[in-house]
């Protein structure tokens, strides 16, 4: 049974593994973040929150992003659209920033990954980058119901100034085809939803919308169709921790979404949504203390799809 003991004995758990890890190195605003930042917040289906450690700490949420420009931009082409022609839904086993795939399939693997998640943003609708921001950030406070949810400005700039592997994907994919519309205002576009901040407590609520079948459970209000949440869940489980992914399934056994501003979102159908914060991150990219309290909770609860 869940209670907040138990969240705090994950915290004292994934504490020893974080001195292992390290920030995000490449994006220079995320270097200077304190490494030794942990939370996780838990919110059940019933209405019961529980927390332990920084679950109110802002972080730029970066791949956790991802799975809202998928849900956008389902919404405005369709799902056999962008599946079919646009990108794939399959692992890699490359890293998320890996062009090499691209080489031999122009078409992206999942939209998890960089060149996939670009390809995504390209998809949604709006006359400009402003415009489509605009309705990624509106989309994000629903599901975190947080209208104080905003822009870290610093970090956008800094991602936009450093992202040259992201625009070499991106001029790539407009090469091929794949990409919409103007390549510029795309990565823009990316790297402001990329460089949006959120708490912990934050990605909880937006993953018990997922484990909810897309409905708030407090509104009863469906914010997403039941068979996009289901799509995005089944993402989560194959594709969510990167090229981590595997190990994570066989470990932890959750669907999960993380970040390298070291956030994870985790969706656990009919029960709860998780939400964890820890920047410190291992070679994979993921949160290191974020994982080993997930799978110090998954052994207790025994909540493992598998």
């Amino acid at each position: 049974m869940l209670t907040e003991e138990l969240l705090h004995e994950a915290l004292e758990y994934g504490k020893v593994f974080v001195q292992n890890g390290q920030t995000a190195q490449y994006i220079p605003e995320l270097r200077h973040v304190n490494k030794y930042y942990l939370g996780i917040c838990a919110m059940t289906l019933d209405g019961q929150i529980y927390e332990a450690g920084d679950t109110h700490i802002p972080f730029t949420i970066q791949s956790i992003s991802k799975m809202v420009s998928l849900l956008l931009a389902i919404q405005d082409c369709g799902m056999e659209f962008l599946f079919h022609d646009k990108v794939g839904s399959e692992p890699t086993g490359d890293p998320f920033n890996s062009i090499v795939k691209l080489e031999t399939k122009s078409r992206p693997f999942n939209p998890f990954i960089n060149a996939g998640a670009i390809t995504v943003a390209s998809c949604i609708q709006g006359k400009d980058a402003d415009e489509k921001f605009e309705r990624f950030l509106t989309f994000t406070r629903r599901l975190c119901d947080n209208q104080d949810i905003s822009l870290n400005q610093e970090v956008y700039e800094s991602e936009k100034l450093t992202g040259d592997r992201n625009r070499a994907l991106a001029y790539y994919l407009k090469a091929s085809g794949i990409l919409e519309g103007n390549v510029e205002e795309c990565l823009d576009f990316y790297f402001k939803m990329c460089s949006v901040s959120a708490t912990a407590y934050d990605i909880a609520h937006m993953s018990l919308i997922l484990a909810n079948h897309g409905i708030d459970p407090k509104s009863g209000e469906e914010l997403i169709p039941q068979k996009y949440a289901k799509a995005v869940r089944a993402l989560m489980l194959t594709c969510g921790m990167y090229d981590g992914s595997g190990e994570f399934a066989m470990t932890v056994g959750f669907p999960a979404k993380s970040g390298v501003g070291g956030g994870i979102a985790v969706p656990l159908v009919g029960r709860m949504g998780i939400g964890v914060f820890g920047p410190a991150l291992d070679e994979k990219g993921n949160s290191a203390g974020g994982i080993k309290m997930l799978e110090y909770l998954s052994k207790k609860l025994n909540y493992s799809l598998f």
